[in-house]
């Protein structure tokens, strides 16, 4: 089969060796995929990852159980064993076992077909379109952002980083009622929140007035980190979504970048304001499709372009480009 692997350098390979079902799993059709930040930062050393990328994805079921079979579905990332103390306590998605699917230890969706736990599948309503479905990973993560820290309408909120992720997160904290602000040095991405209707603000705009009740970091970047920790209040709530890859993984032309950009900021302000922070993951995938049955929340204005598989490494150059938001990648038509 066709899929885009990853081994130290990434490749188009037209010969993989299709995947075969475990007991519990079953194999799909990919039609669709979604490439994320983490798949980028994968590239760049993160997770020690090797193996079939990506884990953002909309497929149907070619084989497994008959009631699953021929069905449109979605996969949670995390696969896990159910039997640990994590898992016993009800927090699976911190088993200590786990393999998640495109980053660490099981191969992800950028490819014809993909085996996954039938205790991770999700049914896609007909309603939502493979465009649609392709963001019901993220946008669960999103909501992770409201199961771990409640947000109230009388709370000032501010989204750090209008990319991929930060509009959903966005979106998601707008429909609490609380006085959200969006802030981002690309103006195209600010335009997209002021569209739903959410205010932002260029970073060069910033008055660091630690006035915030929450800051949600989104941006993946020191600069980012340090700008959401000034706008918070004393004990306020600081939520970092943004994985990083190790400095030391990365090529020198990157490394020397990143030192440009300044090296990890100071994190005094942590202690001396005593600020909340909150580390957020994976989320509710129930959630997140309910959201987009709804039109709760609005996904296809993200899309910035779409490639097929067979172009997947040109996709993924152009996920790459700050001035895209979110790129695709088709597979199998359904």
């Amino acid at each position: 089969m066709q899929a885009i692997v990853f081994d130290r350098t990434v490749r188009f390979d037209t010969h993989h060796p299709e995947p075969v079902p475990k007991d519990g799993e079953c194999l799909l059709r990919v039609h669709m995929a979604g490439i994320c930040a983490t798949d980028l930062h994968i590239m760049d050393g993160y997770m020690g990852f090797s193996g079939i990328l990506g884990h953002e994805f909309v497929g149907t079921v070619a084989a497994g159980p008959d009631e699953w079979r021929g069905k449109r579905v979605v996969s949670e990332i995390n696969c896990v064993c159910r039997k640990c103390d994590m898992c016993l306590s009800g927090l699976a998605a911190h088993c200590v076992n786990r393999t998640v699917i495109g980053i660490s230890g099981r191969d992800g969706c950028f490819a014809e077909l993909i085996a996954v736990p039938l205790r991770n599948l999700h049914a896609v309503p007909d309603r939502i379109t493979n465009e649609q479905a392709v963001f019901i990973e993220p946008l669960a993560a999103a909501y992770q952002v409201l199961v771990q820290c409640k947000i109230e309408p009388r709370m000032t909120v501010t989204v750090v980083g209008a990319g991929r992720l930060g509009l959903l997160v966005a979106q998601v904290v707008k429909a609490t009622g609380c006085r959200l602000t969006v802030v981002d040095r690309n103006r195209d991405k600010l335009e997209l929140a002021e569209k739903h209707g959410i205010q932002s603000i260029h970073v060069d705009d910033v008055i660091g007035r630690a006035d915030r009740d929450v800051v949600v970091e989104c941006s993946g970047s020191a600069a980012g980190l340090e700008i959401a920790m000034g706008l918070l209040r004393p004990r306020g709530t600081l939520v970092l979504k943004s994985t990083y890859a190790p400095s030391s993984a990365k090529s020198n032309a990157q490394a020397s970048a990143q030192s440009n950009e300044g090296a990890l900021p100071n994190l005094a302000p942590i202690v001396i304001n005593e600020l909340h922070v909150i580390g957020s993951r994976c989320g509710p995938f129930p959630e997140a499709i309910n959201a987009l049955t709804r039109e709760a929340v609005e996904v296809r204005s993200m899309i910035s372009a779409t490639f097929p598989l067979a172009r997947g490494l040109d996709a993924l150059e152009a996920a790459k480009d700050p001035q895209r938001v979110k790129v695709l990648i088709t597979m199998n038509p359904r």
